[in-house]
Formats: C-alpha cells, sequence, structure tokens
C-alpha cells in the first residue's frame, strides 16, 4: 500500500509539503500543488483517514442514534439523513439504542475516542447535562432535549386533533386511543391532542385509552381485550403507523371488519403503512424532509455557523387510506 513518503518521492518534495496539500493547510504554490496531485493520481495514493482523524480530530464521521432501528420511521429518516452527509463526503454510523440510558452514554463514550463530527439523537432518557459532558455537535429528532439543542419534529398536538376530526368525519361516534410510551414526549403530545379533540365534545373517555408502548405485539394484545371489553368502539387512532398495523390485525382476529365496523388511523406516514392491506389511513410526518433538515442543522454545527431557529416543527398532512369509511 502506498504511503505519504512515496507520493513525496514521486513528487520531489517534502512529506510535510503533501501533508499541507492533503488538508489543504499552509501555502503551497500552484505548480507544487499540481505535482503532488498527480503523483496521488498516478500512486493511488489512499491517505489513512484514522491518522487523519487524529492529527485533525475530525473524521468527517457522524453519527444517528436511534431508540428502535426495527421501527420502519427510524430507516426513512436515516436514509435522508445519509443522502445529505455522503453529498458532503461524511460517512453516517447508525446506532440502535434501545431507549437505554446507558447504551447511549456508551456511544457517545466511543463517538469521543473515534473524532466523530456529530450526532443526530432521538431520545428519551439524555438530558442537557449529559449532552453538555459529551461536547460534541448534536440535533435531536423527533423528541425535545433542550431549547438550546436544535430540534426537528411535528406538531402532533394538532395531528393527533387532525386524526380524531376525520374518524368522527366519517361517522364515528366511540373513538379508542393506543399511545405509546408515557415517558415519551410525542407519545404524550398525541395523546393530549386525542383527549383535547374529544374533551371539547365532552365525549372523552379514559376507559378508551390503553398503551401499545409502540410495540407490535403489545398493541396487538390490548387491542383485541379493549375490543373484547368495549365491542362498540366503531374507532381507533393509534400513536404511530406500527401500531396501526397491530390493531387491524386484532380486529381481523376478532371478526372485525376494517373499516365496515372498525376503523383506524395511524400516525407517521412510513412506507409500511401503504404497503399493507388494508392500507393505513394515517396522519403523515414530512419523514424525508425532517431527516434532511436534522442534517443540514448538523452541518451548520459542526461548520461553527449561527443556527437561528433551533426549534423546527414540520406539518402533518392526512393521507386517506382503506382502513377509514369515506367521510360523510
Amino acid at each position: 500500500m502506498r504511503t505519504i513518503k512515496d507520493v513525496a518521492q514521486e513528487a520531489e518534495v517534502s512529506v510535510a509539503t503533501v501533508s499541507r496539500v492533503l488538508n489543504s493547510s499552509g501555502y503551497v504554490n500552484e505548480d507544487t500543488r499540481k505535482k503532488v496531485l498527480d503523483a496521488i493520481k498516478k500512486l493511488d495514493y489512499r491517505p489513512n483517514a484514522v491518522a487523519r482523524s487524529l492529527f485533525k480530530k475530525q473524521s468527517k464521521t457522524i453519527a444517528l442514534i436511534v431508540p428502535n432501528i426495527t421501527n420502519p420511521f427510524f430507516p426513512e429518516v436515516a436514509r435522508a439523513i445519509e443522502d445529505v452527509m455522503s453529498s458532503k463526503e461524511y460517512t453516517l454510523i447508525l446506532c440502535n439504542s434501545d431507549d437505554q440510558e446507558e447504551k447511549e452514554n456508551k456511544y457517545f463514550e466511543v463517538m469521543k475516542q473515534k473524532y466523530v463530527d456529530g450526532v443526530i439523537i432521538v431520545t428519551s432518557t439524555l438530558t442537557p447535562k449529559h449532552i453538555e459532558k459529551n461536547g460534541i455537535p448534536i440535533v435531536a429528532v423527533d423528541r425535545f432535549i433542550d431549547k438550546d439543542i436544535p430540534y426537528v419534529s411535528v406538531d402532533n398536538v394538532e395531528g393527533a386533533r387532525k386524526a380524531v376530526r376525520y374518524l368522527q368525519s366519517t361517522g364515528c361516534q366511540k373513538i379508542a386511543h393506543i399511545r405509546g410510551p408515557e415517558n415519551l414526549l410525542n407519545a404524550e403530545q398525541r395523546f393530549q391532542g386525542y383527549r383535547l379533540e374529544l374533551q371539547n365534545k365532552h365525549l372523552f373517555n379514559e376507559d378508551l385509552v390503553v398503551n401499545g408502548n409502540f410495540n407490535f405485539t403489545t398493541t396487538t394484545e390490548v387491542t383485541k381485550q379493549l375490543l373484547k371489553k368495549h365491542p362498540d368502539i366503531d374507532g381507533i387512532f393509534a400513536g404511530n403507523d406500527y401500531m396501526a398495523v397491530s390493531v387491524v390485525k386484532a380486529a381481523l382476529a376478532l371478526g372485525k371488519r376494517v373499516p365496515e365496523d372498525l376503523s383506524v388511523i395511524g400516525f407517521d406516514g412510513i412506507n409500511l403503512a401503504k404497503l399493507t392491506n388494508p392500507e393505513i389511513t394515517t396522519i403523515a410526518q414530512p419523514i424525508y424532509q425532517i431527516g434532511y433538515k436534522a442534517a443540514e442543522l448538523l452541518l451548520d454545527l459542526i461548520d461553527g455557523k449561527p443556527i437561528d431557529t433551533y426549534n423546527h416543527e414540520l406539518k402533518v398532512t392526512l393521507s386517506v387510506g382503506q382502513t377509514t369509511k369515506q367521510m360523510r
């Protein structure tokens, strides 16, 4: 494998001159620069990325920490982030934390050792104190951490209200909610939106809310129990699309027709919702735009650019599928 010394000998310059050309640091006249670049091309020299990161304390690498890689929402966010980062010659490392503080802290320790340039994170465990301690540029996605940490998400409360209003517009009279974990801000906000919309019409009933924990198996079981206890439920708002698929599965297992007997609406707009039969009606987040914006913000932080707006709340839209009846 060719070394920097081989390049220096081929170009008839010093190793220090080659280093200045590679790192774009210090003055090198154009003729000399061309000789070095020609030598690099001729020898097919590849700079040692590890050595360069140690020297510059940069690695052209960023990390994405997500709580559950099996949830299709997060790979779709990762796709957008990777598109932005690869266009800037950054490498993306994907980390699955299982929403465990210990794992997240361990990832940060490794990142500091590897000189990772920045982190995009979806977390419900890390606090601003953790972030300050690590001293790595960070952007939060989907879940708010602190007002001084850039954050990209959607208006979960309004999205949930939109979901309930749509179910009501199709004739649903008794609407239940399969919520996400109580310690997650986005799950709590979607529950609050559901509750607010029903309270306005004096229709809220705590007995119609159960926790699916953003888990496929759990949601299937709690939905079956809910529908057996309240067989007259005719509409369900699931806290995300992943759970909405489980709700449909549970309903069909109990012999209910979707949407004739039970209308189901989810939240997220993941591609999976379009592939199910019946296709899931959902409150769609602009998932690609969320990831894209987060990546742009992180690049600005890495480059030391000022951040004018820290809270980026994007709009959701209704995506009508086949799990809800037509509007009346």
